[in-house]
């Protein structure tokens, strides 16, 4: 009898292993075509441009000669290196706060919506799907300074709205109020966070006597602050990377003389590799944003950990 049982479980383990191999092998499988894409297009170029940033490449010839760190050097000397860096860093500390707080308005009224949520939730997300030269064309419009609908709605009021692409003082606030239409992945996100609040907390509180004030800040806040903590890093890590729409708005047309005020530093990478067609400095610039979002990620988690509060007291 007992020889039956050990021979029956013994079965058992060895269909059971068969079974996770199988599992296994279909993971594999189904995430194989994504850990060919990172290696591909993530891993090996970011190990070539590591080592194109210590060469001088010429594309003509497709050869390359060692540079050393002359091509770091050349970014220490370069005062557009630090004027657009100063740029990002300055749009960065514009734009996340203002998109993560924006974002958190808007989940919170559709946090109350009861009928035709899904429909909403779609309105608010769709203008993340649309391309960044559409939504170009539309803000290039919006902010003309003379006949834009934007001064026209302040003119309604007697503002004289400014000119938003041409004035040097108004240039970052434009690429932030581009920026804020794209605030729907952020809100889908917060939106779940908040859904996820026990609704017990709140009538808790509103038995005690708290006011809609108190419980943001004392229930929902504390509550959702892993999700703000995480927007916080992801946001800050797109805004240092911004591009598109800043070439769009300020570069659309080949303009290199544009003001010092509108230069970023992945503009200003582009270029250099792609307009002068300096690979070695455009690459280490590219090592040198990569090691500044390393740091500035790093100092967020260990600032940040002390303010989010984690269910059961745990910290990752």
């Amino acid at each position: 009898m007992s020889r039956t049982v050990a021979g029956a479980r013994s079965g058992q383990r060895t269909r059971a292993k068969k079974y996770n191999r199988r599992e296994s092998l279909a993971g594999y499988l189904f995430i194989g075509p994504w850990i060919a894409g990172l290696l591909i297009f993530t891993v090996i170029s970011m190990g070539w441009s590591l080592v194109l940033s210590f060469q001088n490449y010429d594309l003509a010839t497709g050869s390359a000669t060692p540079a050393g760190v002359e091509n770091y050097r050349l970014l220490a000397e370069d005062p557009n290196v630090l004027n657009s860096l100063g740029n990002t860093f300055i749009y960065a500390l514009m734009a996340v706060p203002l998109d993560i707080a924006f974002a958190l308005l808007l989940a919170s009224l559709l946090n109350g919506v009861k009928r035709g949520s899904g429909f909403f939730r779609l309105v608010y997300y769709l203008p993340k799907m649309t391309p960044s030269v559409a939504t170009a064309a539309v803000f290039l419009l919006l902010l003309n300074g003379n006949s834009g609908a934007i001064n026209k709605f302040l003119a309604l009021f007697g503002i004289a709205g400014p000119q938003w692409l041409s004035d040097p003082a108004w240039m970052k606030p434009s690429i932030v109020i581009m920026s804020l239409w794209g605030v729907g992945g952020t809100t889908v996100i917060l939106l779940a966070a908040l859904q996820a609040v026990p609704k017990e907390l709140y009538e808790a509180a509103s038995t005690d006597g708290a006011n809609r004030r108190q419980q943001f800040f004392s229930i929902t806040v504390p509550l959702i602050s892993p999700t703000l903590f995480f927007l916080t890093i992801v946001n800050t890590i797109g805004a240092l990377q911004i591009f598109d729409q800043a070439y769009l708005l300020f570069y659309r047309d080949g303009n290199s003389s544009v003001p010092d005020s509108a230069r970023f530093f992945g503009v200003y990478l582009y270029q250099q590799a792609f307009q002068h067609f300096n690979f070695g400095p455009a690459a280490a610039m590219a090592w040198l944003l990569f090691v500044i979002i390393m740091i500035i990620t790093v100092i967020q988690i260990r600032v940040g950990n002390r303010f989010v509060h984690y269910e059961g007291g745990d910290r990752p």
